[in-house]
């Protein structure tokens, strides 16, 4: 009787398989660890205040904060009320990045974050949910004698939650409120080496706009984009990656196809986390140093949210295919109770991830946070996400016990063999209980890292050596997953040796009986594997 590679493989073997593994595991995080840079570097920046009497504000000319065409700056609001100048013809310029550096497409992503300047004064005091309209433009240029040209131009409104922690005296006038950091802007590509932000507060005391926001002192931004080191490094994974997981999964499915049976279930999804592994590491972001392709931020995320739904789904069809009876057993529509709500909560976070970033690449200064509505229906649909989460891992952890109750069941069968033949099925449920464990390993070694990342400064010093943690967290777990699938496949792939011809049942001693007492009647030559023959509900008579 065939069985996979990992029944058929000596316990030396295995052992020798899972070393290679782990070295290249701990390659993968030393990777990230010594030899890639922090992934992201946050530079902060302080607007400059321009001055724009032209009636025509926005299409006739950029402001620039600095440079040999710079505008004409205001030190503060003091010198714009001395000079009768009024709040609409006023310009908050940003030029990014920094005077004398360039902006790189290996760079990737630009997300900013503004946060609001503002002190407290009686006559104009900011009041209870205040809103600040925005009126925003963005620009680009690749030389600093080129014309800028327009990327996005949008009036948004942002809500401002500030505290003030003296009382409202005129003992208190002039300190500042401390408000949070507003969600400001995001680009999915850096394609271009300048980009200039103008921001504009327009008044209109009839409409309310921008009426009982304080006094702003400066608008400040934080800009955060990847690293072109942490770049590199994580392209150069993707492209080893794609034609280690590519070959091991051709491998695979020839096995298969050259058996005499259709494939089963089980085998057909681990095909399929193969293949969304590949779908991950295909290093299509190489393009993006080339063309200014914003939408690969939510094209990742998409591709993210394939495999990992394919790998919930892997994990729950793996211990119902060594659980269920033959009635249900090698039917997807068997599973529908479990992976109905990973595909609700997949849906739901695709839906939010259009609502942001979708709608961002028209708009790069969109943020569905900052109305009620878009509030209330992103809470929503994360809310439902959560809740078929919770549900799915209800369903596993029920099912993990079953398999394992299952398996344990049979163990009482064992002392009634021959001994080879017990040998021979401790094996099994050793192997099985083993990738069992791995794959509890791997998904506690993501948690775990994901934690100390976010708690640690970001790197730790030994010494001379600096070890990056969260450039170590991105390869090590990327690297994680897909040495996982890739032993998923070698594994579980059709053995070529059959046990029932290499020993034959006299030499093992095992009589009829013992036979059926552990067999299911899916018994022909390349049948499943015998540990779906060992884990079943009901061990025939």
């Amino acid at each position: 009787m065939a069985g996979a590679i990992i029944e058929n493989m000596s316990t030396r073997k295995l052992c020798i398989v899972g070393g290679i593994l782990l070295v290249f595991q701990v390659i993968a995080f030393l990777v990230g660890g010594l030899i890639a840079p922090s992934p992201t570097t946050a530079v902060p920046y302080t607007s400059v205040k321009c001055i724009d009497v032209r009636k025509n504000h926005h299409k006739t000319k950029w402001l620039m904060p600095w440079g040999p065409n710079h505008c004409k700056k205001l030190k503060d609001f003091d010198e714009a009320v001395s000079q009768q100048i009024e709040a609409n013809d006023i310009v908050f310029a940003v030029h990014i990045p920094l005077p004398s550096k360039e902006m790189s497409p290996w760079f990737q992503f630009m997300l900013f974050i503004m946060q609001l300047d503002i002190a407290f004064k009686m006559d104009n005091d900011l009041k209870e949910n205040a809103e600040i309209t925005l009126d925003l433009s963005l620009a680009y240029r690749d030389d600093m004698f080129d014309d800028w040209e327009e990327i996005a131009h949008a009036i948004e409104i942002r809500k401002l939650k500030c505290t003030f922690g003296s009382p409202k005296t005129v003992e208190s006038e002039g300190r500042h409120y401390d408000c949070d950091f507003l969600p400001f802007m995001e680009i999915g590509s850096v394609a271009h080496k300048y980009y200039l932000i103008n921001i504009r507060l327009p008044v209109n005391d009839r409409k309310g706009i921008n009426v009982g926001i304080g006094e702003i002192k400066d608008i400040r931004l934080v800009g955060i984009h990847q690293n072109g080191g942490f770049t590199k490094v994580w392209f150069a994974m993707k492209t080893f990656l794609t034609p280690s997981i590519l070959i091991i999964m051709v491998w695979y499915w020839r096995r298969i196809t050259l058996m005499t049976r259709a494939p089963v279930l089980l085998e057909k999804v681990i095909f399929a986390l193969g293949i969304s592994m590949t779908f991950i590491n295909i290093p299509v972001e190489w393009f993006s140093i080339g063309f200014d392709w914003t939408w690969m931020l939510l094209f990742g995320d998409i591709r993210q949210g394939i495999f990992y739904a394919m790998l919930l789904s892997f994990w729950i069809i793996f211990c119902g295919e060594h659980m269920m009876d033959q009635n249900e057993r090698n039917r997807l529509s068997g599973y529908w109770k479990q992976v109905g709500p990973i595909a609700v909560g997949s849906f739901c976070l695709f839906i939010f991830d259009m609502c942001e970033r979708g709608v961002q690449l028209k708009n790069p200064f969109y943020s569905i946070w900052t109305t009620e509505v878009g509030t209330e229906l992103a809470m929503a649909f994360i809310i439902v996400a959560g809740i078929c989460l919770c549900l799915y891992f209800l369903f596993l952890c029920f099912m993990v016990f079953q398999v394992f109750r299952n398996i344990s069941g049979k163990q009482s069968s064992l002392p009634a063999m021959s001994k080879a033949r017990r040998l021979h099925y401790e094996g099994l449920i050793f192997r099985f209980k083993f990738l069992m464990l791995i794959t509890l390993a791997c998904a506690a070694m993501t948690v775990i890292f994901f934690i100390v990342s976010q708690v640690t400064e970001g790197h730790w010093k030994w010494g001379e050596v600096t070890i990056q943690v969260n450039s170590a967290f991105f390869t090590g777990i990327y690297g994680m997953w897909n040495l996982y699938v890739f032993a998923l496949m070698f594994l579980y792939a059709p053995s070529h040796k059959n046990y029932g011809e290499d020993q034959s049942n006299g030499d093992l001693g095992v009589n009829s009986g013992e036979e059926l007492q552990l067999t299911t009647t899916i018994t022909h030559v390349d049948g499943p594997t015998e540990v779906y023959k060992l884990a079943r509900k009901e061990a025939q008579e």
